[in-house]
């Protein structure tokens, strides 16, 4: 395990790498997610092993540290990714995210535009306010004490054993922001950002989530959107062999 300092203060986010050539692939967990959990099967698979891989935990999530006087903006979980990257000395990443992460991803090759070489992105968050289908959108409805103080544990049991398994080692409050944060989206949006950045982009889209909004405007900017057929939110689990081919495809 290694860790990085991201608030200047001894907070470490942490993340845990298998060796291989560079450059080095990223992978990025989703709200109340741990990237390993999510993304290690993938990694290890011949048509993607032999890279160095990286399975970072954003703070608050999984292994890295979680400080209460910490905004959990989408720049600040940007940032904080960004300290483990310059931590490692390294650039032009290939950066594999999901869902939040993948709003994640976009702010830090906007940001650190050196950092991010490519970006395959599963489900990625790309509007503000998205349906109240979303997870973040359940944990929005909640005031923040009221989440921590109780509601944390009401929504570990609606959202199912899965999802539970990883939410339920984010920190409540961490976890309550980060939510607010991502319906809050970045400024510009995401999806504005995606479309200018000059890289190899790629967007993974699960079928069984329905009409991907704003589609041909992405492939019109050079995002490669992949849909995946028989495959939820989750491709990473629904479908492994179909998701580490377009992985690897785009390598």
């Amino acid at each position: 395990m290694k860790q990085a300092d991201f608030d200047g203060k001894g907070s470490c986010i942490r993340w845990t790498e298998t060796p291989g050539d560079e450059p080095a692939r990223v992978y990025v967990h989703g709200l109340g997610a741990v990237s390993s959990v999510y993304h290690a099967h993938i990694a290890v698979r011949p048509e993607l092993a032999g890279r160095r891989s990286l399975f970072v935990d954003l703070p608050g999530h999984g292994i890295s540290d979680r400080p209460e006087r910490f905004g959990y903006t989408l720049e600040e979980h940007a940032d904080a990714l960004a300290s483990a990257l310059d931590a490692e000395g390294l650039t032009g990443c290939e950066l594999v995210a999901h869902s939040m992460g993948g709003s994640v991803a976009v702010v830090l090759a906007h940001r650190r535009p050196e950092l991010v070489s490519r970006l395959v992105l599963t489900e990625a968050n790309l509007d503000p306010l998205p349906p109240s289908t979303a997870g973040s959108s359940t944990i929005a409805t909640y005031e923040e004490e009221e989440f921590v103080d109780g509601a944390h544990a009401r929504v570990l049991e609606k959202v199912g054993p899965l999802w539970a398994a990883t939410m339920r080692l984010a920190d409540p409050r961490a976890l309550h922001r980060s939510a607010i944060n991502l319906r809050r989206g970045s400024n510009p949006p995401m999806r504005e950002l995606l479309e200018g950045l000059p890289i190899e982009r790629v967007y993974l889209h699960g079928e069984l989530s329905g009409e991907l909004a704003g589609s041909q405007a992405l492939e019109a900017s050079g995002v490669r959107v992949v849909t995946v057929a028989g495959a939820g939110h989750n491709i990473m689990f629904d479908k492994p062999d179909a998701f580490a081919a377009a992985v690897a495809a785009c390598s």
